[in-house]
């Protein structure tokens, strides 16, 4: 088994030995994602590489502000027209998470895979799984010390932004000295923290106010009251304006009930489909619990994409959460 410094020195040369890279990362992308998206460009781009940064959709409108985040490109409308030898994945559990960008990997494609989800199967040909980083962020943060590329304001507000979204705010026992090493460093280079978290972690649009109150009319608990889930429908989505990102942290909603041990949200994406989100107060590993629907994950937060109408689904992962407690 390799030691971190190995990795981190094989995840450099493949940086070094290569050009003409694709960087991904995964559907629905969240602040993590982003900024690991942007900051793999911005090294890139040091080091005077050539690289192109996609998405199978859209990236959150209110990481407009990171470094180059308009270059990211959406491919539901702007297709490729070739593919890539070299593809850096970051922030992926799994390689199906990067959606339809894989019809872009050439056969046989090298792949980078840069990430910190413990259900991560290592995928990529080369692989700097960091576990026990707090985000994928963390892990670059890593990378950019041990290759000895200076930081600028750039990338340190981009590193901060996947710390801080994925630590919701510094709160969650993701929190380590290391985390607040690191943010304390990216401080040091004119990062707005508390202008970052009010725009990333407080404020609201109307549309995700309005979706939020759906979701909230429709909570439900188990019995026992130790289990909480709402549920969202596309027809949701219409009425009230809201788009995917909308939906952060709604999840958290009936997992901050106090007595419950696990939230869930799901998302109808279609009549045959759901997408459920769990978090965990710590006695359910839910990372588990997507897994054995597919998913994956952290123990405290995961994730699956499970086929059937909603109440089947709603049934069977609540019936599979109740044999975790």
């Amino acid at each position: 088994m390799q030691t971190n410094e190995q990795e981190l020195r094989n995840a450099q040369a493949f940086l070094m030995e290569h050009d003409d890279f694709l960087v991904v990362s995964h559907v629905q992308p969240d602040g993590d994602a982003v900024s690991s998206t942007l900051a793999v460009g911005w090294l890139l781009s040091c080091l005077g590489k050539n690289f192109t940064m996609v998405n199978e959709g859209p990236i959150p409108r209110r990481m407009s502000y990171l470094w180059h985040a308009d270059q990211i490109i959406d491919l539901s409308e702007n297709p490729l027209e070739t593919t890539y030898k070299h593809v850096i994945c970051v922030d992926c559990a799994d390689f199906q998470r990067v959606g339809q960008t894989q019809k872009y990997f050439a056969e046989k494609a090298h792949i980078l895979n840069i990430d910190h989800h413990p259900t991560n199967d290592g995928y990529g040909t080369v692989n700097l799984i960091h576990a026990k980083a707090a985000a994928t962020a963390e892990i670059l943060f890593d990378l950019i010390e041990f290759m000895g590329t200076p930081l600028t304001e750039d990338v340190a507000t981009a590193l901060y932004t996947g710390l801080l979204t994925d630590t919701g705010g510094f709160r969650y026992s993701n929190t380590t000295p290391k985390v607040m090493a690191a943010a304390s460093k990216l401080l040091q280079y004119g990062v707005d923290g508390p202008g970052l978290s009010e725009l990333l972690l407080e404020q609201l649009t109307y549309p995700q106010l309005r979706v939020l109150t759906k979701a909230l009319n429709k909570l439900q608990l188990s019995e026992d009251g130790t289990i909480g889930w709402v549920s969202i429908t596309p027809e949701d989505m219409i009425e009230t304006g809201a788009a995917n990102e909308d939906l952060e942290g709604i999840v958290n909603y009936p997992r901050n009930i106090q007595g419950v041990e696990v939230g869930m949200l799901f998302k109808v994406i279609n009549d045959n489909a759901v997408k459920v989100s769990l978090r965990s107060a710590g006695k359910v590993d839910v990372a588990a619990v997507a897994q054995s629907f597919g998913g994956g994950g952290h123990v405290r937060a995961a994730g699956a994409r499970i086929e059937g109408n909603l109440e089947q689904i709603i049934k069977q992962v609540v019936e599979r959460v109740k044999e975790q407690l």
